[in-house]
């Protein structure tokens, strides 16, 4: 890992909060996951699962976690199981953890070795009344390929068939959604590295540079201060390419006049930033630009102002949808024969969506789009994106804006105050950097 060691606090209470959940005489096992091929001999850079990681902070593949808190023996009731160091290996591949620092990283008071552990765990089973394992019900999911958690749970239910099963995940969607302070605090350390790198490219762009230049300097200013790297795949689009909500080619010319959208984020121990700015290639916003970019952002504002507990997502994204309504109509891209012949009562038919097709805010943690329940009102603790956007055609410009917001008691707290965010500290800042 790249960045300093994490407070183990986080990971202890994690793994607390999961268990509170957990029912009686019950067993957890959670997976890492696999270590994935390309091509010949190689293998796509190892990232390890969400939920794994959120329990432990263990970075390392073929580790697991045990979870039994109703164990006769009290030295197993919580159980960290790693790799057992190989020196040939290591000689190839680096260093694995010892046992002592998965302790020191995870806060787990009992590591085992990989190797060791079937003897152990058959026996833990035969006490336990009920089994919670692992699969990947973000909504999002879009693979169909079966992972480890996958093939896990066919071995389990095969070994073990007249056992109860329970989904991990349902708790899981639960408990990662609403953030502990300390887990703020490292979002807060990626927010910070992300306004670093806003700062260098605003000195960066000019027109001429292209997109993948940009790329660079967000990424050199990243592993400089010590991020893993990017929190998801940076989007630089310039001109009509903004339109493209995940573009990640970033191979054009930022050309003069026009705008250049930036969506990207700093990766830090294991947690994500979210950011999005919309910046004049040439320094200076064209009139039009300037009407547009204050529309976006006067929802942007709409947004932060209603987002806050009680509020459902439903209800927030057709309030917002009404002050996108308002603003599209002043800045003459919506007609009152528009609005007039909408149906309110279907998003998708609603005519402001033409011109913001996506959605206003997500969840954001150690997943960029990290889990969290979206039928329910929304709860202090929890962790958000807002991100309106103007997207026009006609004009082959695209704009965004994304803060990320920490939920409170009274309302939200802007975890991105103080960087740019209006055209005048955009433009002031990209004269005087």
């Amino acid at each position: 890992m790249k960045n300093l060691p994490l407070n183990p606090k986080i990971f202890i209470q994690n793994r607390q909060r999961f268990i509170k959940k957990m029912k009686p005489n019950s067993i957890a096992i959670f997976n890492s996951n696999d270590e994935v091929p390309s091509n010949g001999d190689a293998l796509y850079r190892f990232q390890q699962n969400s939920d794994l990681f959120w329990l432990t902070g263990i970075e390392q593949e073929d580790t697991m976690l045990v979870l039994y808190p109703d164990n006769p023996d009290p030295k197993y009731r919580e159980v960290l199981v790693l790799v057992r160091p190989n020196e040939m290996k290591e000689k190839w591949d680096g260093k694995r953890l010892r046992a002592q620092e998965g302790k020191d990283i995870s806060g787990a008071a009992a590591v085992l070795w990989l190797d060791s552990l079937d003897g152990l765990l058959q026996q833990w089973i035969h006490l336990a009344d009920t089994i919670y394992l692992n699969t990947n019900e973000n909504d999002r999911k879009a693979s169909l390929i079966q992972t480890r958690d996958y093939r896990f749970v066919q071995d389990m239910q095969s070994r073990y068939p007249l056992h109860q099963y329970e989904r991990s995940a349902k708790i899981m969607r639960e408990v990662r959604g609403i953030k502990t302070k300390e887990e703020v605090e490292v979002v807060k350390t990626a927010i910070d590295i992300t306004h670093k790198a806003f700062l260098r490219v605003m000195k960066f762009v000019k027109p001429g540079v292209y997109e993948h230049e940009v790329e660079a300097e967000i990424v050199h200013e990243f592993l400089r201060n010590r991020a893993r790297g990017e929190a998801y795949g940076s989007i630089i689009a310039s001109g009509d390419r903004a339109r493209t909500l995940h573009y990640i080619s970033n191979n054009a010319e930022c050309k003069d006049g026009e705008l250049l959208l930036m969506d990207f984020g700093a990766n830090y121990g294991g947690y994500c930033a979210d950011l999005t700015r919309t910046i004049p290639v040439n320094g200076k916003f064209s009139k039009r630009q300037k009407e547009l970019y204050n529309a976006c952002l006067d929802i942007h504002n709409y947004a932060k102002s209603i987002l806050k507990p009680g509020i459902t997502i439903v209800d927030y994204t057709n309030k917002v949808g009404d002050e996108a309504t308002k603003q599209f109509l002043k800045v003459g891209l919506l007609k009152k024969e528009d609005v007039k012949n909408e149906d309110r009562n279907v998003l998708e038919s609603r005519a402001f969506r033409k011109y913001l097709y996506h959605g206003i805010s997500h969840h954001l943690g150690v997943d960029v789009h990290d889990l969290g329940l979206k039928h329910l009102p929304i709860q202090a603790g929890m962790l958000f994106t807002i991100e309106p956007g103007i997207y026009v055609e006609e004009e082959q410009l695209g704009i965004r804006i994304e803060n990320n917001v920490w939920i409170t008691k009274s309302g939200n707290v802007d975890l991105f105050k103080g960087i740019p965010i209006t055209v005048e500290d955009i433009e002031k800042a990209m004269k005087t950097l």
